[in-house]
């Protein structure tokens, strides 16, 4: 037995039995509480591996994702990289490739004037292509008997000057005129009479017409590549006033570029009444109505580099001709690698905007009335712009270029 003290110091005797009951009893209670319970335990420590393993899972997921968006972020670089690399070698290869057409363009022209076997297929008075600095064409009618006076009284030098301006300074200028639809008509026969008295013109191989300006123009640059060397080919109207000084003096600072356009650049719009002037029969090639053309040289007067002239010349038979001349040769270019200059001396108006651009220096290479596409009454006017507006007789002789 067992004793215990209490309070006052007395002794009480507890028995070894009720200490072995007591302990009997509790784990009688546990072996109790552990079977009425068994389920519940087993689904606590099944929830808890259960949260466990989604936690894992998401945690790997969102490893995975973030894994994936990486990769695919990298693989949409690579690709807009190799995209952009492949469309640069694209613009790469055409423009070797406009390049190596032009070059073979003029290695064909060099060959035009021999066949095959070597024969002789177009000469020029049983000449030598000769070698030229600029080639200046003045287009010109059967009725313009007057304006083509008026052009030779002024800035054209006539007779043994022209013939002398040739050899000196390599500036070629001719009338360029086709024939009349009737052979040997009285049309015809004028104009060779006129040529007998001059020796000025350039006749070609093209039915006169005024809707016809475009093939008219195809055929004189075919026709001047054929016929001369010319680092340069110059087209203008027989009613616009020129210094030839001021423009071969232009011409000479763009000698390097091998494909250069130049003119007073503009962009006019594409007119689809039938009614008016210049209607543009195709309008709807230029998208909705009330568009503008493209940007191309006005037609009274531009000049193009010899690789653009043997271009047309090779090219002609599939040259699209639109209603007119200026947009047709605008748009033969358009896809070309063409520097396009806009030099606006090339297009200053008659007295007085040419003369006060006269007395400050600054001389202008062509002179016109937009209003007229050309001067207005040339023949009675043309004298007095070259008087107030010229660059001076011997400007040309003594020009360095």
């Amino acid at each position: 037995m067992m004793k215990t003290r209490v309070n006052g110091g007395g002794e009480r005797r507890v028995s070894t039995r009720w200490i072995i009951l007591l302990c009997l009893a509790s784990f009688g209670l546990g072996m109790l509480f552990t079977d009425r319970f068994p389920d519940l335990n087993r689904r606590a420590d099944s929830n808890w591996q259960m949260i466990s393993q989604q936690r894992k899972e998401q945690e790997l997921h969102v490893v995975s994702e973030d894994c994936t968006t990486k990769k695919k972020l990298g693989q949409d670089k690579d690709v807009m990289g190799e995209v952009t690399r492949t469309h640069e070698a694209l613009q790469s290869l055409d423009k070797t490739i406009s390049t190596l057409q032009m070059e073979l363009a003029v290695s064909r022209s060099s060959r035009e004037l021999t066949g095959s076997n070597g024969s002789p297929v177009i000469t020029a008075s049983s000449e030598q292509k000769k070698k030229a600095f600029i080639v200046i064409g003045i287009n010109t009618a059967f009725s313009s008997r007057k304006r083509r006076d008026s052009v030779r009284d002024t800035w054209m030098p006539q007779g043994e000057k022209l013939k002398e301006l040739e050899r000196e300074k390599g500036i070629v200028i001719r009338f360029m005129i086709g024939h009349s639809a009737t052979a040997s008509s009285i049309l015809d026969r004028a104009i060779d009479s006129e040529e007998e008295q001059h020796n000025d013109f350039l006749r070609l191989d093209h039915v006169e017409g005024y809707h016809e300006l475009s093939a008219k123009t195809k055929i004189f640059f075919s026709t001047a590549v054929t016929l001369w060397d010319a680092e340069f080919y110059v087209k203008v109207d027989d009613d616009v006033h020129v210094n030839l000084g001021m423009l071969a003096a232009t011409l000479s600072r763009h000698r390097s570029k091998p494909r250069v356009y130049i003119g007073c650049m503009k962009s006019g719009p594409v007119l689809s009444n039938k009614n008016v002037k210049y209607h543009e029969p195709e309008y709807w090639k230029f998208g909705e109505e009330g568009n503008k053309y493209f940007r191309h040289a006005t037609g009274q007067i531009y000049a193009i580099s010899k690789d653009l002239a043997t271009f047309i010349s090779i090219n002609q038979p599939i040259l699209h001709k639109y209603a007119n001349e200026d947009v047709s040769l605008g748009a033969w270019f358009i896809g070309l690698e063409v520097e396009h200059i806009d030099d606006r001396n090339m297009c200053c108006g008659t007295p007085p905007d040419c003369e006060w651009k006269a007395q400050a220096g600054n001389v202008c290479v062509a002179s016109f009335d937009w209003s007229c596409s050309g001067i207005c009454k040339s023949v009675e006017r043309i004298k007095d712009v070259h008087a107030r507006c010229g660059e001076g007789d011997g400007a040309v002789w003594g020009a360095l270029f």
